[in-house]
């Protein structure tokens, strides 16, 4: 009979802990996937090869109670408390759409690289200021803006840049009414962002909650006054020289714009890039060749590894190369760069080749 007690004890805990939703997620390893079988490529001549340059991804879960005390007993399993992830005030419900903007970030900015670096001019034009984040409760909130909405305006002034639309709003009363000329985003559910025509959304700014410091772009002489309550990014068009598309479906986040960036210069030009290694890539892509950090790096290492990477390009920054080697996964070699030029350089002593576009740049 005690024992009858005992285990249904037990069971009933196991239910409860089943259900009880913590603050924290785990980020795990998670595929490893040849870019050039995702990117098409249309107005310039490409290259029909066979190298195999890999973008990796991680899995980032909410654990339940019971699901954080299972995965103590794993190994390459990363723990992150929610506020890690957003900034302070937004809903961790805006991370798929944060993820997803990232990577539309992501793809530009590898395509204007590639060409770039194989000599072609990309022109850039600003064309407004892009919502990156909405504080829940905000007035950016009760008008229902979303992550990925294009601000282009404001009162009939057209909106160049994120620091134009801060300055606007800085010494705005509060209970200021804006007439926002905005591009509503649709996100699909594989992550694919588009855009609406232009509309107008009516805000209300208020006060600035007490302990907020708001972003002033450095100018402001004095504390703001009004409160939108998003984060932003600048926004800018680019003139390519071809159409290129990078199926990128359910992936989300900016770590893949290295490896896509890799992968877009070995399509645009002749011989192999990597000297027919297996290579592995993560890291943020600016459109000038700078590359960024990333997160998850020990668990994308283990990714790597298991898909066959001879070699896992990271970026040099915050912790990212001393993650990769924690990994600690045999036959795995890791190369760090700060910049497009480094990782080029780092494969031709590789056996890479030199990139020469098969398209004279114009």
């Amino acid at each position: 009979m005690a024992a009858l007690v005992a285990a249904a004890l037990i069971f009933a805990a196991v239910e409860v802990l089943q259900h009880w939703t913590t603050d924290v997620y785990s980020i795990t390893p998670g595929n490893a996937t040849p870019v050039a079988r995702l990117v098409k490529i249309e107005g310039v001549a490409t290259n029909p090869h066979h190298d195999k340059i890999m973008l990796t991804d991680v899995y980032l879960s909410s654990l339940t109670a019971w699901q954080w005390i299972a995965a103590q007993f794993q190994s390459h399993v990363q723990f992150v408390n929610a506020d890690e992830l957003v900034e302070p005030g937004v809903p961790t419900s805006e991370l798929d759409a944060q993820g997803f903007l990232e990577m539309s970030d992501a793809k530009q900015a590898a395509e204007v690289a590639a060409f770039r670096a194989l000599g072609w001019r990309v022109p850039s034009t600003p064309n407004g200021t892009v919502i990156t984040a909405v504080i829940a409760g905000s007035p950016a909130s009760r008008a229902k803006l979303r992550v990925g909405d294009r601000i282009e305006g404001v009162d009939g002034t057209a909106i160049r840049s994120s620091c134009q639309l801060i300055s606007y709003v800085h010494n705005l009363a509060p209970r200021t009414v804006l007439d926002l000329r905005v591009e509503r985003v649709m996100i699909s559910s594989t992550g694919v962002l588009s855009y609406r025509r232009a509309s107008i959304v009516r805000l209300v700014t208020s006060a600035v909650p007490a302990g907020m410091t708001l972003a002033d772009c450095g100018s402001a002489t004095s504390e703001a006054r009004s409160y939108v309550g998003v984060a932003l990014e600048d926004g800018f068009a680019y003139s390519l020289p071809a159409k290129v598309s990078i199926d990128t479906a359910d992936i989300g986040g900016p770590s893949a714009g290295l490896a896509m960036t890799l992968t877009l210069v070995n399509e645009l030009s002749g011989g192999s890039l990597t000297g027919h290694h297996v290579i592995a890539a993560t890291g943020t892509m600016a459109p000038n060749g700078e590359v960024g950090p990333v997160g998850g790096v020990e668990e994308k290492a283990v990714a790597v590894a298991r898909a066959g990477a001879s070699y896992f390009i990271v970026p040099l920054g915050d912790g990212n190369l001393a993650a990769a080697r924690a990994a600690d996964q045999p036959g795995l070699k890791i190369l760090a760069v700060t910049s497009l030029g480094e990782a080029l350089r780092d494969l031709r002593e590789l056996g890479g080749v030199r990139p020469v576009p098969l398209t004279k740049p114009s």
